[in-house]
C-alpha cells in the first residue's frame, strides 16, 4: 500500500470528555467529508474502542490489511486490536465517533466487549433497536454540538456495567507503568493467579494484558517521538520499555504496519512536531 492519503477536504469537530463522561470516553468527534475521491488512512493499534454513528457513505475498514469490497461498514462498534487498522472512504462519509476508554467500553457494552475484540459489529447487532433509534435521531438533528449532547445522554444512561475493582486496579497499574509492569507481578499484587488475570482482562476488556501492554508501550513511543523528549529512536526505545532499538522497529511494523522512520515521515505531513531530524535506525 502506498502512503495513505487523507481526505483533502473535510470538517472535523471534537468535544473532550465532560464531567459526566470523564473516564468513560476519551472524546467525541464529528466528521464530514466534503470532496469526492478515494482516500486511505491507517490507524496504529488504537487504544480506544470506537462507536461510529454514520449519516453518509460507509467506510471500508479492515484489520491488518487493505479493505476489499466486502469490508464496508456504516454505523458500527469495534474492539481493541493489536495491529494497524486500514480505512478507506469515498469523500461522502459523515459520522459521529465516540471513543471509549478500555474500562469505559466495558461500562457501556458490558459482556459484548468480548464479541467486539478484533472485530467490527453493526450498531443494530451490538445495541439493538436503541442503536437504530440513536442513528435516526442523530440523522434528523442538525449541528454537531446538539448531536454530541444526544450522544452523551445516550452513553451515560447505558453505562451501567461496573468492572471488577481488581480488574480496574490492574488496568490502571498497567497504564501508569506504560505497559512495563510484569504481568505475573501485577497478578500477584492483586492476589490472582496469572491465568485468572488473563481471563478477566479478556472478559472485561476484550484483550489479554500482554498485548494490551504492548500497545501501551507502543503509544508511549509514539508520544515521545512527537514531543522530542528522547534522543533518537534508541532513546525512545529505552524510555518506552523496549529491550533495544531492533525490538522497537519490530513492534512498529507489527502495530503500525510500517517501520518507525516511515511512520514518522508519513505523520510529519500533518504533524509538524515530527519534522525534527531523527537518528538513523536500522530496519533490517
Amino acid at each position: 500500500m502506498s502512503d495513505p492519503a487523507a481526505p483533502v477536504a473535510f470538517e472535523m469537530v471534537r468535544r473532550p470528555p465532560s464531567q459526566r463522561t470523564a473516564g468513560l470516553i476519551s472524546g467525541m468527534t464529528g466528521y464530514r467529508e466534503t470532496a469526492r475521491g478515494r482516500f486511505s488512512q491507517r490507524e496504529a493499534a488504537p487504544l480506544a474502542i470506537p462507536l461510529i454513528i454514520s449519516f453518509g457513505t460507509p467506510f471500508g475498514i479492515a484489520l491488518g490489511r487493505e479493505p476489499d469490497a466486502a469490508d464496508r461498514y456504516a454505523s458500527f462498534a469495534a474492539g481493541l486490536y493489536a495491529g494497524a487498522v486500514y480505512i478507506e472512504s469515498d469523500g461522502g462519509a459523515e459520522c459521529v465517533q465516540v471513543d471509549f476508554t478500555p474500562l469505559g467500553a466495558y461500562r457501556f457494552f458490558g459482556g459484548a466487549i468480548v464479541d467486539l475484540a478484533a472485530r467490527m459489529i453493526g450498531i443494530d447487532d451490538v445495541l439493538g433497536s436503541d442503536g437504530a433509534q440513536l442513528r435516526e435521531r442523530l440523522g434528523a438533528t442538525s449541528g454537531w454540538q446538539r448531536r454530541f449532547d444526544i450522544v452523551e445522554d445516550f452513553v451515560t444512561n447505558r453505562a451501567n456495567h461496573l468492572p471488577s475493582p481488581e480488574l480496574e486496579f490492574a488496568y490502571h497499574q498497567l497504564s501508569r507503568s506504560g505497559g512495563r509492569i510484569r504481568i505475573a507481578a501485577l497478578a500477584e499484587e492483586i492476589g490472582w493467579s496469572r491465568k485468572h488475570l488473563v481471563d478477566r482482562f479478556r472478559s472485561e476488556l476484550g484483550l489479554a494484558p500482554k498485548p494490551l501492554a504492548r500497545m501501551m508501550r507502543f503509544h508511549r513511543a509514539c508520544g515521545l517521538a512527537r514531543t522530542g523528549t528522547s534522543t533518537g529512536w534508541a532513546g525512545i526505545a529505552a524510555d518506552s520499555g523496549f529491550s533495544d532499538q531492533a525490538h522497537l522497529v519490530r513492534e512498529f511494523v507489527s502495530l503500525a504496519g510500517e517501520p518507525p522512520t516511515t511512520w514518522a515521515r508519513r505523520l510529519a505531513l500533518t504533524d509538524s512536531r515530527l519534522t525534527r531530524p531523527q537518528a538513523a535506525v536500522s530496519e533490517g
